[in-house]
């Protein structure tokens, strides 16, 4: 079978299966490795408990003669030593120097062991170290130790040769498998009952991870607002990643909402541009259809459709400039770049001079005044670091603006100064003023609140406020409104300060 098919099964496990068991084989392989060292640990002090047993029973059967029909050369309290370190099926048996078998003290009950040739001289080079060897039945194999007998000077016959001591190993083996037996039994019992405890401590360590599927399953389904529950502390890993997806969530949850806005925006930006365009030029096509069907006769209605078509066309020239201007001021946050600023420095005092002569000019009845930013003394100076002519645009706007939506006659004040580290140039009513609803969309592209400002009919397509914030917004600065009803409004122009004190001075 390949590694791939092995794999195979696997893979088709859920993550809480592999797990459980991956847990499981390690464990298997922990308790296997821990039972065959602890089995191989006893086996060998069961064998050096039995070496020792033989070689004390060696050394005692040394010492007794080796034919018992002499009398005298026995002594029967050796003996009993020797029957006491004989517990088991053990072999005891005397040999000569030449190996040969003289006398077995104790025979074995399952077959004697076979040994090898024990001459002295083996006998010796064995130095009563034990040795193993296999048995004439069906026996495990025996230990066998060999002592050559101890010198006795009191006999003439010759006492030269060993005693062989053997014991069954068939107690340790069966020991050493009763205990494989249980510990079979035990790990058994061990893998079944961690299994089951895994299984269920992994079900419920994955939950924040079903979780976040069903969190995902919502989101995939549309439900952008769905959030994973912070169960978890955030130092640990699924903490983290709760924390990350909800924070991943909240901007593509920003994200669609910003676009759903700019598609809403850009839906009634090109209705409300179609209409603003469409009214200009269906007066020109009106006035070109009425002079093709003859409805022009005399020389002085057509120099006045051709005034009336010259107007429109100008007013139609006259929003697509802005709407142009409005698109490069979009495109990126950089403006400068694209609209080619020349800053230079400059003070607001000139332009907030030039506004106070146009207003005279354009609405001689309006009383017009110069003061400091809010009212509060004299005009002060207003070094700024702009491009004058988009500047001037701005105060043009703004001008446009108030005489467009304010009853004739109206006082108008200009103020011009600085507050703490910006430049202030402002205009200031005292129209009908405008609600908290219709100041929140008053920079809105074609945004008109014609019934609160009194609009008359020379208003304009309502992208002039929206110009003035692209420019200063251009210029690094902002743009406030404050009104009420009844109170009038007030547009604040903030740019940074700039630093030359030449420039105020001059």
């Amino acid at each position: 079978m390949s590694a791939a098919a092995t794999r195979r099964p696997i893979s088709r496990l859920s993550l809480r299966g592999r797990v459980v068991a991956l847990t499981l084989l390690l464990v298997v392989i922990a308790l296997l490795a821990s039972n065959a060292l602890l089995v191989t640990l006893l086996q060998r002090q069961l064998v050096q408990q039995l070496d020792d047993r033989l070689r004390t029973a060696a050394t005692t059967a040394a010492q007794l003669s080796s034919t018992e029909d002499t009398p005298g050369q026995t002594a029967p309290e050796m003996r009993g030593a020797v029957e006491r370190d004989l517990t088991g099926d053990v072999y005891v048996a005397y040999l000569d120097a030449d190996g040969h078998l003289r006398h077995t003290l104790r025979p074995a009950a399952h077959g004697a062991p076979r040994l090898p040739a024990l001459d002295t001289a083996a006998v010796a080079s064995r130095d009563q170290r034990s040795f193993q060897v296999p048995g004439s039945g069906d026996g495990d194999g025996w230990r066998v130790i060999a002592a050559p007998l101890a010198p006795v000077h009191h006999t003439e016959v010759d006492e030269s040769g060993s005693v062989v001591v053997a014991g069954s190993l068939d107690p340790v083996l069966t020991t050493i498998r009763h205990l494989g037996v249980w510990m079979l039994v035990i790990d058994s019992l061990v893998l079944v009952c961690l299994g089951v405890i895994a299984w269920f401590a992994v079900r419920a360590g994955l939950r924040p991870l079903r979780r976040i599927e069903t969190t995902a399953a919502a989101i995939a389904g549309g439900d952008l607002s769905s959030r994973v529950p912070q169960t978890a502390p955030t130092r640990t890993e699924l903490g983290r990643l709760s924390a990350t997806l909800n924070g991943m969530l909240d901007r593509i949850e920003a994200g669609d909402a910003a676009r759903a806005a700019t598609n809403k925006r850009m839906r009634t930006f090109i209705a409300d541009a179609s209409h603003e365009l469409r009214t200009p030029l269906f007066g020109i096509k009106g006035y070109t259809e009425l002079h093709r069907m003859g409805g022009l006769p005399q020389r002085a209605d057509v120099d006045s459709a051709m005034s009336r078509i010259e107007r429109e066309a100008a007013r139609l020239v006259h929003i697509v400039e802005d709407l142009l201007l409005l698109a490069r001021l979009d495109e990126d946050a950089g403006a400068e770049a694209q609209l080619s600023l020349l800053l230079t420095p400059m003070d607001l005092r000139t332009l907030a001079a030039d506004a106070l002569h146009d207003l005279r000019a354009m609405a001689p009845e309006r009383p017009v005044t110069l003061t400091g930013p809010g009212g509060d003394g004299p005009p002060g100076g207003a070094p700024v670091l702009g491009d004058e002519s988009r500047l001037r645009q701005v105060t043009s706007n703004l001008v446009g603006n108030a005489i467009a939506h304010t009853p004739p006659g109206t006082p108008v004040r200009i103020g011009v100064g600085t507050l703490e580290d910006q430049a202030v140039l402002e205009l200031s009513d005292q129209g009908p003023g405008m609600t908290p609803e219709q100041v929140a969309h008053v920079f809105d592209r074609f945004y008109r609140a014609d019934t609160a400002r009194g609009r008359t009919q020379s208003g304009g397509a309502g992208l002039g406020l929206s110009i003035v914030r692209s420019l200063v917004t251009a210029h690094h600065g902002r743009v406030e409104v404050r009104s009420r009803p009844g109170e009038g409004a007030t547009f604040r122009v903030l740019l940074p300060l700039h630093p030359d004190s030449s420039v105020s001075n001059s």
